[in-house]
């Protein structure tokens, strides 16, 4: 007679044990701290060392006894800081009745401030260029001026306010002849752009509908119309100034005629190219996408040779379709990469199903996969749009007639020179030049990132 079943033996439960840190790992985070101020400190000495070995210069603000002035404002901060932070912990004791530390009040305040300054810091140049783009003297630097009784006038922080215009604006408009049709059509656009703009803001309060959906979708299309009308029809003939910052709008034609086709075509490429690497089995595929990451080891700068012989061989110099060729060969490898795995991420069934009803493999890629890939086509344009926007080397390499630059090339044209440097109309250029891209960015900011993050997952 067999025995009952034995009951199996029950495993040892695990024990966690919680381990105190040592004393060296404890005293890890101060000793880091200690180190940074002693090598700012040092840093500091020499840099004060230096100056005051130094003449003074008309281009600096001296001040006598400055280095008192900034360790009493250095002081008077940690004071307030430190008052913030206590009375912080006693109105959270209060709300809570909870016990709060005080230093991690104190953190949390001088984790704010540094990100306030860090964005600070990183603000200041563009505000600095945005008042330089109205200073009608044409200079980026402003000088002291020890006279005047703002401190930031007088340190040369800001150039004075009081003298900024729109003569740079101008200069870029000078000579320019717009038709009828063409002002019609800008207005339209312009439209279309200031109801997408209110659309996304009412989305962004909750509202959300599917009307919203469509309407912002109708005002997407239509300014795409327009721009891209605009974009083709605009010719060299109707920019008749003298200087070349009156070519500065055929400059963003240019750059928005080759930028947008360079999108298009790395559409085309990268989607074929993408979904034969995901889909289909052939000889020599993984050492083309080994291929592929090996090529993106290299800076583009490193093949100018070579594509400029190319296209002198091809006679496709100072030419938009060298410029656009060129483009589109260097975005066929990224994009593959992440198209292949956006597509490996979809399930394989809805396109055998296709396959069983009579599709072809060409017909299910057009009708199955295409469809379901919007936010990821629309990463793709974008980011071969804002990378061939903002590229210089390639285009001032190719390009060599003033009616054929970039908008690099025609910023560079505005800072050759060592007396001739326009670098009012200069900033002027810079801020008109980035306004396609920050609309761009900003109205398809959720398909650039979904996009980025669809291609780098698979199921």
């Amino acid at each position: 007679m067999t025995g009952a079943a034995q009951p199996a033996p029950e495993r040892p439960s695990e024990v966690y044990v919680h381990r105190e840190p040592g004393p060296l790992r404890r005293a890890l985070p101060w000793l880091v701290l200690a180190s940074l101020l002693v090598v700012l400190g040092v840093l500091g000495y020499f840099l004060a060392k230096n100056m005051a070995g130094r003449p003074k210069s008309f281009t600096i603000y001296f001040v006598e006894g400055g280095w008192k002035r900034f360790l009493l404002g250095l002081l008077a901060a940690c004071g307030v800081l430190a008052l913030t932070s206590l009375i912080g912990q006693q109105w959270g004791r209060w709300r809570t009745g909870r016990r709060i530390s005080y230093l991690a009040v104190l953190g949390d305040q001088l984790t704010h401030l540094f990100l306030i300054l860090v964005v600070l810091i990183a603000i200041y140049p563009l505000f600095y260029v945005l008042l330089a783009a109205f200073d009608p003297r044409n200079s980026l630097f402003a000088f002291p001026n020890f006279g005047d009784p703002n401190i930031l006038y007088r340190s040369g922080l800001l150039p004075d306010v009081g003298k900024l215009s729109l003569e740079n604006f101008t200069r870029l408009f000078n000579g320019v002849q717009i038709p009828a049709w063409q002002l019609a059509l800008a207005v339209v656009g312009g439209a279309a752009l200031a109801v997408l703009l209110l659309l996304a803001l009412v989305g962004r309060l909750g509202r959300e509908s599917e009307g919203l959906s469509r309407g912002r979708t109708w005002a997407l299309r239509v300014l795409a119309v327009a721009l891209a009308v605009l974009v083709v029809f605009v010719t060299p003939a109707q920019f008749t100034g003298q200087d070349n910052e009156s070519r500065f709008l055929l400059s963003v034609r240019n750059t928005l005629l080759v930028s947008g086709l360079t999108g298009v075509l790395a559409i085309l490429l990268s989607t074929t190219a993408g979904y034969a690497m995901a889909r289909l089995r052939f000889p020599g595929r993984f050492q083309t996408l080994l291929f592929f990451i090996f090529i993106q080891m290299f800076p583009v700068f490193l093949a100018l040779v070579a594509v400029y012989a190319l296209m002198v061989l091809l006679g496709l110099t100072n030419t938009f379709t060298g410029l656009i060729l060129a483009y589109s060969g260097g975005a066929i490898a990224f994009n593959t990469w992440i198209f292949k795995g956006y597509v490996e991420s979809l399930p394989e069934s809805l396109e055998e199903a296709a396959m069983v009803d009579g599709a072809t493999r060409w017909q299910t890629f057009l009708r199955v996969v295409l469809p379901l890939s919007g936010g990821m086509l629309a990463f793709i344009f974008l980011n071969q749009f804002i990378g061939t926007y903002a590229e210089f080397i390639l285009a001032n390499v190719l390009l060599t007639g003033v009616e054929k630059w970039t908008v690099g090339v025609m910023l560079l044209s505005f800072t050759q020179g060592q007396f001739s440097t326009k670098w009012g109309v200069f900033a002027a250029a810079a801020m008109l030049g980035a306004l396609p891209i920050v609309a761009l960015f900003y109205g398809f900011q959720r398909y650039f990132v979904g996009g980025a993050v669809a291609g780098g997952v698979k199921e």
